[in-house]
């Protein structure tokens, strides 16, 4: 039996959540990131960007871009562009990137947009 099982309460439930989060939890605890994932939606295929064009594309700051580049980088929903000063990046050509367009269009289509 998993210790999720063995927890007795919501409270100690939600505590292990937290400690040993699935990907999508890893990914959402972060305030800014469905911000800046539902940016990256929306941008057109194989835009290339610097972390100051997503933000602006985002409504944050550049820093905020900053804070979250390296857990973007890291679930594969960026990938950066080679041979590039300043740094730029790009959506990923990734399976985690074709998978949430799919859940975004789904989504979509369910609520009616």
């Amino acid at each position: 039996m998993s210790s999720m099982e063995h927890a007795t309460d919501r409270g100690e439930k939600k505590a292990l959540r937290k400690e040993h989060p699935s990907g999508w939890l890893y990914l959402t605890q972060h305030d800014a990131i469905p911000i800046l994932v539902d940016a990256l939606l929306d941008l057109p295929p194989n835009r290339e960007f610097n972390k100051t064009e997503l933000a602006e594309h985002a409504g944050v700051t550049r820093q905020t871009v900053g804070n979250y580049t390296d857990l973007l980088l890291e679930v594969e929903l960026i990938e950066e562009v080679p041979n590039t000063s300043p740094r730029r990046y790009r959506v990923a050509d990734s399976t985690v990137v074709r998978e949430l367009f799919e859940l975004n269009s789904a989504l979509n289509h369910v609520g009616g947009k």
